[in-house]
């Protein structure tokens, strides 16, 4: 089983802010998969660097003009 993060970890572990998580969330726009356990939102540690990875990728393939 994958290790579960907290929101304040989750959002540590990929350097924003808590609330950006939360809006994440809420509007279903973006961010790593969560699910509620026990009342609380959790995240996979396995999705986080999914996420990360998939975010990398993406970049890769539709890289940013320089300015």
């Amino acid at each position: 089983m994958s290790e579960l993060l907290s929101i304040e970890d989750a959002a540590e572990r990929i350097g924003r802010p808590v609330a950006t998580l939360r809006f994440w969330r809420a509007t279903g726009t973006d961010g790593p998969r969560s699910f509620r356990l026990g009342g609380r939102v959790v995240y996979k540690a396995v999705d986080i660097e999914s996420w990360v990875e998939a975010a990398y990728e993406a970049d890769r393939r539709d890289p940013q003009p320089a300015a």
